[in-house]
């Protein structure tokens, strides 16, 4: 599957920073991923996103160097680090790219400047280079107070940016992150993101973010792969693939969506413009969003795009009758459960206008918000 990444860069193969082609990975006989494939832009921050075991980490892992493929092509700047037909498989130390842990993997009994030095050291820099090049990291992270200080005595932020000036000492080509700010509590790893972001964007280096937290990913990329079960399901610009994802498995992990089945109705359907039927005979308008029609459909309308009024709102499209079943406090948001047609839908809306559970209330969703996904699943 090209990504967008590989759409807009086709012809531009000067600016491609890394090129993953056909990966795939085995343990033993089972397919933990692939095949993959997908090229990042010179200068981009981007992402891969998914669950627990789909494969994320370990694509990171092969691209670093730290797992071995079983077959494909891995390519950073002009140079083949992987290929399964050439049986190239370049060394880890050899590539010219750093990698930040979830663990930070700080040594403990080490001063933030030997622990920062140490890939310096490692590549045989002189003392003056290394000197300068803990210097400048330390500046980067706002750490140049901290050199001499123990790396025991640090929180736990402090040490996730001791770990990043690491990672930039040496100045890589690439930039790998492995899920870096998952062991931070909430508001830490919210500040860490911003910083994380200006940082790559002050540097200008490409790097992969591995996470499967969806604010992180839409908050600091410019693309985003979704991975599942070990291969790429959509890849494009964040803004893309909250709004029009093309599976239910994107639509449901990408933020939350109400999933609709339905019949297609070809004799109301024109263009872009989908109607289906439901089984509960309701009619929904939606948004072919250039996808083929079959005919039976599911739409994806998310949590947030749905609307709930004590009044019946002007239009006749999208606009129905419903019962307020459950109301479940979330402190800026309220997620309310209705009765409609038979089913629950999840309705995600400021917390400062309460309803009451049996109220009976309006609902209503512009037919662009809800999305034909590609797939043929089911509304659950």
């Amino acid at each position: 599957m090209q990504t967008q990444a590989q759409a807009q860069n086709n012809g531009a193969a000067a600016e491609t920073a890394i090129e993953v082609r056909d990966l795939r990975i085995n343990y033993g006989a089972v397919a933990a991923v692939g095949p993959v494939s997908f090229s990042v832009p010179k200068g981009q921050q981007f992402t891969l996103l998914g669950p627990s075991g789909c494969g994320k980490s370990t694509t990171l892992r092969a691209i670093a160097g730290l797992e071995k493929p079983a077959g494909g092509v891995i390519k950073i700047g002009n140079r083949n680090m992987y290929s399964s037909a050439e049986n190239l498989n370049v060394p880890a130390e050899d590539r010219g790219l750093s990698m930040v842990f979830q663990s930070y993997a700080i040594w403990p009994h080490m001063t933030v400047f030997d622990n920062v030095a140490y890939g310096l050291k490692v590549r045989r820099k002189s003392r003056e280079e290394i000197e300068a090049g803990v210097k400048r990291a330390l500046a980067l992270v706002q750490m140049e107070g901290f050199a001499s200080r123990p790396a025991s005595q640090l929180s736990g932020g402090q040490q996730q940016r001791v770990a990043l000036a690491r990672a930039c000492a040496f100045s890589p080509e690439v930039l790998l992150f492995d899920e870096p700010l998952s062991n931070l509590d909430a508001k830490l790893r919210g500040d860490m993101r911003i910083e994380l972001r200006e940082l790559q964007h002050s540097l200008g280096v490409t790097s992969i973010y591995v996470t499967h937290d969806l604010e992180e990913a839409l908050a600091m990329s410019d693309c985003i792969v979704v991975m599942n079960k070990g291969r790429i399901e959509q890849s494009g610009s964040p803004y893309e693939i909250y709004n029009y994802p093309r599976t239910a498995f994107v639509a449901d992990f990408v933020g939350s969506s109400n999933l609709i089945s339905g019949k297609v109705r070809a004799d109301l359907s024109s263009g872009d413009d989908v109607v289906l039927e439901t089984a509960g005979g309701e009619l929904v308008h939606g948004n072919a969003h250039g996808r083929k029609l079959g005919q039976q459909a599911t739409l994806s309308a998310r949590t947030v795009h749905l609307q709930l009024h004590t009044q019946r709102p002007e239009g006749e499209r999208n606009v129905w009758p419903v019962t307020i079943a459950r109301s479940v406090f979330l402190g800026d948001l309220s997620e309310i459960h209705v009765n409609w047609g038979g089913r629950k839908l999840i309705i995600r809306r400021s917390a400062l206008d309460q309803m009451a559970e049996g109220q009976q209330v309006f609902l209503s969703v512009d037919p662009k918000r809800c999305v034909l996904l590609e797939d043929d699943a089911k509304a659950n």
